[in-house]
């Protein structure tokens, strides 16, 4: 009985009541932001709570808590409030704008880009409201873009600390611009930071190291930072070039040359966090430490300070991430309650770590590597000692090494599904099995081999071949278990609420089954005789009651909470029209009602304008819509599966994105035009199709696609060659696009492609040929009409808006995009037959959901 007391009594632990009422301030200030919530709060709400605590009236302990949680809400509220830009502008960018300043982090040069950001002494503008205070003090983030590939060498030689002066674009940090997409705008807000600056070339650009004598916090980074380059150049030497990044961020936290391919296989399996530096890392630092310091002679004292010493060291050198810097403080206190030979409370140490991380940078509380770490080790605190209870497992290290890994796996899988959403069967048996071979082998033999490089090579190259070895045998593992579909599952990002019902259910059920097994072990402990006749009957009611009705119930309720959250839409009534802003190009997502299925018409595409000679500017890791952009908004909305992909025709800006979908989205059949176009990227798309068993259709005029309840797909133009030839080659793809009619719970839908208006004529006289009766399809008006060509002058005339009298169209087009789309004389045309218009360009993504025969319609950002 002793774990379920301790269990229950963590609410009246003073320090366990201090970091949930905080986090709880915290969490309202951040949802529901209030003038009120500023220092003057804070201030009063202590003050207060140390009267409570001192009288000690009636419910003190509740009065308390609520005060705490309004000091953090007042803390955060003040922090939050003084987050802002000293440079006012109303536009979204101004050119020639000046900026003096100095680097404040590790400069990156990948490609024809450099990165990074730099804290300013002055900020001139040339037009708009200078500057409060001349902007000193303003953070901003650079991007300046090479244009000669010896400017790369230059542009390497910049550190943390030195002089920069320039001249370029001030931008306003560009936020998400599809629902549930990366705000890159919120992202960098959270480090303090409101604009990007851009530059084209280095000619202009002032670099100068910092004059002798100069002091600041960035002079001991700057040297961390050569640290680390010279041990990231030692790994670099040791290992293999399809290692070096792993072990680069493996062992020092440098995770920018970790292949994409391979980081992606990891976060399949749910291993990322080996590659991450965390705990695992401190402990194996400390124990390989202290073992040393104790074979050399050290006293204990005289290790647990060195070690207390060397903690923030190590943190500095692995770059000190939020989960680093949880793991290193805790260590540090652990350490020095060891020293002191006072009683350590693992439970208490995370939380008073947390909560002291929280105070310092109250941003952590939104990390992603804040919140996995602190409730992953929460949860190992207070549920392996559960588990090992309930595990019937004999021998200690290995019931301890499974109870580690399923609390894990539970206490992370709704923030996992939530920021990832993916999830693997296999995590469990990956992590088992892998984990102790990373952090037992690879870690402390990496290591090894690194620091030796620095006295020879040739001690250092047996351990680093060693490894290597071992790496090669991993990854072949990992490689293979990623890329089965059957043990991959997708998850929709689940709501609040529902991760709130999935660990008030998980810690109901461990409760009751700990219950189930007190009372049972007490049963056969205690003799019968003990008890009255009635007392031994009640306690059998009760005991049976719990197994044959509140477990089973609990167990139901839990497995329904999962099934909802795996797939919300089951069933719905309604249907749903996803325009994605992808840029210059187009992706649509329809959800039909009920179980239909889901479709995806192209995929958008990153156009390259690279000429030969050029591949100096290729980036490591350079961005490509489809997994970048397209995947993941997928994947965050639970498309587990897509019934039909529909390629409408194959230039870049349809088809690009598709390739990272058929890799990681299981595809039944992939709809396209008939024809082939000659181009590297097309005959991949197809060629892992046809390795992925999906089916390939050649759509035509005149084919009919039922889904669901009441959604029908007409299919209207390319029509079928008279001589019925197969596939045939065709450069030129825009006439040849698929065009289609949608008819969704009594809503009419027109998707055009990219016709011109040549295509447009064509079809409109070969279906009006047909004999009267014979279709009904060009019966307008059509409810919604996606303009065809991203709003080119080529296309959308007056005759299709006449024949088909559209009463929404949705133009999808890039910001600012090269080719001037939409053009001017489409929005005419479409103005003077009073179309409402909706595009990606000035809206983001257009979302219609389709209810009881109405359209409903909101988009991401208003114009």
């Amino acid at each position: 009985m002793a774990n379920r007391r301790e269990l229950t009594g963590i609410g009246r632990r003073p320090i366990v009541m201090l970091a949930l009422c905080w986090t709880l301030g915290y969490a309202v200030a951040l949802v529901y932001p209030m003038a009120w919530m500023n220092l003057f709060l804070a201030f009063g709400a202590g003050i207060f709570c140390c009267l409570v605590l001192m009288l000690k009236p009636r419910g003190s302990a509740w009065f308390a808590g609520m005060l705490i949680a309004l000091a953090a809400a007042g803390w955060y509220g003040e922090y939050d409030a003084g987050n802002r830009s000293l440079i006012r502008l109303e536009a979204e960018e101004t050119n020639g704008a000046g900026f003096r300043g100095r680097i404040m982090t590790p400069v990156e040069v990948d490609g024809d880009r450099v990165s990074f950001q730099a804290k300013a002494d002055r900020v001139s503008l040339a037009e708009g409201f200078p500057p409060e205070n001349g902007g000193r003090g303003e953070l901003v983030q650079f991007s300046i873009r090479l244009v000669k590939q010896e400017e790369q060498e230059m542009a390497k030689h910049w550190q943390r600390g030195d002089k920069i002066e320039l001249e370029g674009t001030l931008l306003r940090l560009g936020e998400a611009r599809n629902f549930g997409g990366f705000d890159y705008r919120d992202y960098l807000r959270f480090q303090h930071i409101h604009w990007q600056m851009t530059a084209k070339g280095l000619d202009g650009i002032s670099v100068t190291p910092p004059a002798f004598g100069e002091w600041g916090g960035w002079l001991v980074l700057r040297a961390n930072d050569r640290f680390r380059e010279q041990l990231a150049a030692k790994v670099e030497q040791l290992f293999p070039e399809e290692q070096s990044g792993f072990m680069k961020g493996m062992l020092i936290g440098l995770e920018d040359d970790i292949d994409p391919e391979l980081f992606d296989q990891f976060s399949r399996l749910g291993l990322t966090h080996i590659i991450a530096i965390s705990g695992l890392n401190v402990a194996i630092f400390l124990a390989c430490l202290i073992w040393l310091m104790r074979r050399c002679g050290f006293t204990r004292e005289t290790y647990l300070l060195t070690a207390i010493a060397l903690m923030p060291v190590y943190i500095a050198v692995t770059g000190a991430a939020p989960s680093i810097v949880r793991a290193g403080i805790m260590a540090m206190i652990g350490l020095y309650a060891a020293y002191r030979h006072r009683l350590k409370d693992g439970l208490h140490i995370a939380l008073i770590a947390g909560v002291g991380m929280l105070i310092w940078e109250p941003y952590y509380l939104v990390n992603v590597s804040f919140q996995l770490s602190f409730l992953v080790t929460l949860g190992i605190i207070l549920g392996v000692p559960a588990m090992n209870k309930l595990l019937p497992l004999k021998r200690p290290r290995l019931r301890d090494a499974v109870s580690i890994t399923v609390v894990a796996q539970f206490v992370s899988f709704p923030l996992t599904i939530y920021y990832f959403s993916q999830f693997s069967l296999l995590s469990f048996a990956a992590n088992f099995l892998l984990v102790p071979v990373f952090s037992m082998i690879v870690m402390p033999a990496g290591t090894a081999a690194m620091l030796l490089s620095f006295l020879s090579l040739y001690i250092a190259k047996p351990f680093a071949w060693f490894v290597s070895q071992v790496n090669t045998l991993l990854f072949w593992i990992v490689d293979g278990s990623s890329r089965s579909e059957w043990f991959q599952t997708i998850w929709p990002s689940p709501e609040p609420v529902w991760i709130l019902m999935y660990y008030g259910l998980l810690a109901l059920l461990v409760v009751l089954m700990l219950g189930e097994r007190d009372s049972q072990e007490a049963g056969e402990k205690t003799e019968p005789m003990l008890y009255t006749m009635a007392e031994h009957r009640g306690r059998e009611r009760a005991r049976r009651w719990i197994r044959y009705v509140l477990l089973p119930a609990v167990i139901v309720s839990f497995a329904a909470v999962l099934w909802t959250g795996y797939d919300p839409r089951r069933e719905k009534a309604e249907g749903r029209v996803h325009f994605i802003d992808v840029g210059q190009g187009d992706s649509i997502l329809i959800q039909p009602p009920g179980n239909g299925g889901s479709l995806l018409i192209d995929g958008g595409g990153t156009l390259s304008f690279r000429k030969p000679g050029e591949e100096w500017k290729q980036r490591r890791d350079p961005y490509e819509v489809g997994r970048k952009l397209l995947v993941p908004l997928l994947k965050k909305r639970g498309v587990q599966t897509i019934d039909e992909l529909i390629l409408t025709h194959q230039d870049v800006d349809h088809f690009g994105g598709l390739q990272a979908v058929i890799e990681q989205i299981p595809v039944k059949r992939l709809i396209f035009n008939g024809t082939l176009k000659p181009a590297a990227g097309v005959e991949k798309l197809f060629q892992t199709a046809l390795d992925r068993g999906i089916q390939l259709v050649d759509a035509r005029a005149g084919d009919r696609l039922e889904k669901g309840q009441g959604t029908v797909l007409h299919f209207l133009y390319p029509f079928r060659e008279a001589d019925g030839s197969g596939l045939r080659l065709e450069q030129d793809q825009n006439p040849s696009s698929i065009v289609f009619l949608m008819e969704m719970s009594g809503t009419r839908w027109l998707f055009a492609g990219d016709i011109g208006e040549g295509a447009e004529r064509k079809l409109l006289e070969r279906w009006s040929a047909l004999e009267p009766g014979t279709s009904k399809l060009l019966e307008p008006p059509v409810d919604v009409l996606k303009v065809a060509h991203h709003g080119s002058k080529s296309s959308t005339s007056e005759l299709w808006l006449r024949a088909w009298r559209p009463r929404h169209a949705v133009i999808s087009a890039g910001v600012k995009n090269v080719y001037g789309h939409p053009h001017p004389s489409v929005l005419e045309r479409l103005a003077a037959h009073r179309v409402s218009v909706h595009r990606t360009d000035r809206h983001g993504e257009v979302q219609m959901t389709v209810r009881e025969g109405k359209i409903y319609m909101r988009t991401k950002m208003k114009e």
